[in-house]
């Protein structure tokens, strides 16, 4: 047979989807009309951003699937996309409002909105939503949203990825209570690595959520490498009644500092959430707070937490049942590099966590991404005296 005839009867048998079209924009018209474009030519756009500072006059909706909108440059600190005011009062609410299945943001800075900087609309099967290298500062609400439905509980917003982002409210506390930084609602099999989350402190009234927060019903999310300074709460997985189902929660640092904020809260709480397993994280909290990890409620069973180095304890409240082993809830500020900056890095070798955790399945690598032996430290960094560079590098900026 003809070659070309071959060709054409395997294109026509087997359909590809188009290859993704590229438009670069310079302007917030010209981004505002390529988001346009995308949506109504039924999406697989990528939209580049020159480098500048984009004042958004209202928010971006995403309404079709495979878009992806990323900074020309790669350094996120040059491509800023901004509301009018980090208040109830703003006019641009949202950065981004995603309806649809696989958006990607990466290397863009995003802050000043009213309500979210991003909001995944889970309800609308928002699947596979990527934020990378990115910036999300200052907003009224919490920093990204993945929503859910009680009228439709299928239907919810699944497998996405959020690495190597800063989350903060540059002020040093937030604008109200009612914030938060990662809040996923009824979403199963995301991950969380590799983000740095800063000042997640409420004013007034009451504690803030937390920074990274799955609940209402969200499974099997992994949430691990994540350096946490000065927020009310830390990790949570489930809230009340509003419960989580699996997940791990490995590998995380966590500090919190004395005098940041008047309702300081765990750093790690598990609430009606079985079968999770929380490991080699370091928690360090200079506040008044007595618990560095909580696991709550009846419906909190079959839980573990293991190799987890704290200077407060680990506490089972309200009925919960787990295999608590191999920690050390008795943590000195010497053992780490610099706590008051976040660094919680081992200064030196400790008889008490070198080579004192335990083996488990799935841990391979510490906070910065190097390998661990099979005997593991307790904690999130895996003490080298092997000075190698980092993967997992932070610049707190």
């Amino acid at each position: 047979m003809n070659t070309i005839k071959l060709f054409l009867i395997l294109l026509i048998s087997f359909p590809t989807a188009a290859l993704a079209a590229t438009v670069i924009v310079g302007n917030e018209a010209e981004l505002r009309n390529a988001v346009a474009a995308a949506n109504s030519s039924g999406g697989n756009t990528h939209i580049v951003i020159k480098d500048d500072t984009y004042n958004l006059t209202d928010t971006l909706y995403i309404n079709a699937p495979n878009v992806t909108v990323s900074g020309q440059s790669g350094d996120r600190q040059k491509v800023i996309l901004q509301g009018d005011a980090m208040s109830a009062q703003a006019k641009v609410k949202m950065i981004f409002r995603v309806n649809a299945p696989n958006f990607t943001v990466r290397d863009i800075t995003m802050q000043r909105v009213g309500w979210h900087i991003i909001q995944v609309i889970g309800n609308n099967n928002a699947d596979y939503a990527t934020v990378s290298n990115c910036v999300l500062r200052d907003s009224y609400q919490q920093l990204l949203k993945v929503t859910f439905n009680d009228a439709t509980p299928n239907v919810t917003g699944d497998n996405g990825l959020v690495e190597d982002c800063l989350f903060e409210y540059s002020a040093g506390i937030g604008p109200q209570y009612y914030i938060g930084g990662v809040d996923a609602h009824a979403s199963g099999n995301w991950t969380v690595r590799r983000n740095v989350f800063k000042n997640i402190i409420s004013p007034a009234n009451t504690v803030a959520e937390h920074a990274i927060h799955f609940w209402n019903t969200s499974k099997n999310n992994l949430v691990e490498q994540n350096l946490i300074v000065n927020c009310d709460r830390g990790i949570g997985f489930g809230l009340g009644s509003r419960g989580n189902t699996g997940g791990i929660v490995r590998n995380n640092m966590i500090y919190h500092a004395a005098n940041r904020g008047a309702f300081a809260d765990v750093a790690i709480g598990l609430e009606n959430s079985p079968g999770t397993q929380v490991y080699n994280n370091t928690v360090f909290l200079e506040n008044s707070y007595p618990n560095a990890i909580e696991y709550r409620y009846a419906a909190t069973s079959n839980v573990l937490i293991v190799n987890n180095l704290t200077n407060k304890g680990i506490q089972a409240r309200d009925g919960a049942k787990g295999t608590v082993s191999n920690n050390l809830t008795s943590a000195l500020s010497s053992y780490f590099v610099n706590p008051a900056a976040g660094d919680l890095h081992l200064s030196s070798p400790i008889a008490s966590v070198s080579g004192a955790g335990q083996q488990i399945s799935g841990l391979t690598d510490d906070f910065d991404g190097e390998p661990r032996p099979l005997k593991p430290d307790i904690g999130a960094d895996q003490y080298s005296v092997v000075l190698a560079s980092p993967r997992n590098l932070r610049i707190l900026r």
